[in-house]
């Protein structure tokens, strides 16, 4: 069984990964918390505890520009990369966002079964 210190919430957003300042990799924010998320890629050139930037838009409202995170990468899986917040800068009303806008995906993913993913 795992321990969280912090509620996930599933989601799907997509994203651009970036190593010091320069986009490596895409990949999908799969869920998040206040401490970190998990992101779905299949890049591999990244390294256990080295600090990424994430850039993300939210689909309506891709007029209002991106957002940015920044994360430590904690674990990595054939399936993608999970990220910690702690010890770095990021706004926290950003990641609060992030969050929410998730939890509002997933509640219509869930009212509306016709948009759920095939698994």
């Amino acid at each position: 069984m795992e321990h969280r210190l912090s509620h996930r919430t599933g989601g799907e957003l997509s994203i651009l990964v970036y190593k010091r300042g320069v986009p490596v990799a895409i990949g999908e924010i799969q869920d998040a918390s206040r401490r970190g998320l998990f992101v779905a890629t299949d890049y591999t050139g990244i390294r256990l505890n080295q600090t990424i930037q994430l850039a993300f838009r939210y689909p309506e409202q891709q007029d209002l520009g991106h957002r940015v995170l920044t994360a430590h990468v904690v674990r990595q899986s054939a399936k993608g990369i999970g990220l910690d917040f702690d010890g770095v800068d990021n706004d926290a009303l950003t990641v609060a966002e992030l969050i929410d806008w998730l939890k509002n995906r997933e509640r219509y993913r869930v009212s509306n079964p016709k948009k759920r993913k095939a698994h």
